[in-house]
């Protein structure tokens, strides 16, 4: 297998693109011309790396006659990386740029990148030249075993211990108790996914980080590998620990979507019921002492409580019914079905 420079990007998030169909691109039989594997590489500001990213690619990927895309998708450059595109693009056939309007974020900038994609499998990977384009064929040979997601995993990452491995792998490891998934390494761009499963995945906020999560959801075979990380070339990291807040916030959210998205009445109807049963054996107790045994209840803390979680569990219960009638109209207006077939066979 070839080795090449190192490659890792970071990006950001914007507002997807509709996908373009294959009839379209390619006529009547959109098979005889689709590419073997497209590349999508989120770019925020890295002119530097990008000659030598689209060099190594291209030596891992010609030798093997593969009839590949790169999806470069600039996520409003401000370094020049933008003109560098627009002009490679017309020099190099497998380049493809997609130039999004302002910044918007690696999540829309990956969305972007999936919805314009054409091949039968789609690596992501950054383009800083951290992650390495060598292990582009290791993960397509995995994901040939069957697999849906091949996730990397930089077992030697190359970056500060303090400020990026440890707040790493402390969210790793929560990710992993919290959404089922366990995988070491959950922010590595380096992945492999079939078609497929990409067209099934969502992407919103700053769900990227969560990807193997949500291919969990619709069903998808996940597993992992080591890959290659080298220590960052040119430019400065985009991330710190300011987007610990978001990750938590993030997880909260795959984390309802992945046991609650299609029976959201489930939690909010449960939370409900007990509210107002609390509230009601309160009100009871209070009741009690006021007509019976002739105490005032007036100054009473627990009356206040009682009160609010009474009122607490109507609106939790009216909340579920609005969330149950929110998911019908999200999945029947979308005729989005809430299964996924993994094969017919007749």
């Amino acid at each position: 297998m070839s080795t090449t420079a190192d490659v890792r990007s970071s990006s950001s998030n914007s507002a997807s693109q509709p996908t373009l169909s294959l009839e379209k691109a390619y006529g009547d039989d959109p098979e005889l011309s689709r590419p073997d594997v497209s590349i999508v590489v989120p770019i925020h500001n890295e002119i530097e790396s990008l000659p030598h990213l689209l060099d190594a690619i291209a030596t891992v990927l010609n030798p093997q006659h593969l009839n590949y895309e790169l999806i470069c998708v600039d996520d409003g450059s401000r370094d020049g990386s933008t003109e560098w595109l627009r002009e490679k693009a017309q020099q190099h056939p497998p380049l493809k740029a997609i130039i999004l309007r302002r910044n918007y974020g690696q999540t829309a900038a990956m969305a972007a990148g999936f919805n314009h994609a054409k091949g039968r499998t789609i690596i992501t990977m950054d383009g800083d030249l951290q992650n390495d384009p060598g292990d582009i064929l290791t993960l397509m040979s995995k994901l040939d075993e069957g697999y849906d997601l091949v996730s990397g995993w930089r077992k030697d990452r190359q970056d500060a211990k303090l400020t990026r491995l440890l707040p790493s792998r402390i969210a790793n490891w929560l990710i992993s108790r919290v959404t089922g998934v366990s995988l070491h390494d959950y922010g590595c761009s380096l992945k492999a996914y079939s078609a497929e499963l990409a067209a099934d995945l969502n992407l919103y906020g700053e769900l990227h980080r969560f990807l193997p999560a949500l291919a969990a959801i619709e069903g998808g075979r996940i597993t992992e590998i080591p890959v290659r990380h080298h220590a960052r070339r040119y430019g400065t990291s985009k991330y710190g620990l300011d987007r610990t807040f978001r990750v938590v916030m993030d997880l909260m959210t795959v984390s309802f979507i992945k046991t609650f998205l299609t029976r959201p009445m489930h939690v909010f109807g449960f939370l409900g019921v007990m509210s107002l049963l609390l509230g009601t054996l309160l009100g009871g107790y209070l009741s009690f002492v006021k007509f019976f045994m002739g105490q005032s209840i007036g100054d009473r803390p627990l009356l206040i409580l009682a009160v609010v979680l009474f009122l607490a569990g109507v609106q939790l219960f009216c909340f579920g019914l609005l969330a149950e009638l929110l998911m019908r109209t999200y999945h029947e207006s979308q005729g989005r079905p809430i299964y996924r077939v993994r094969e017919r066979i007749d």
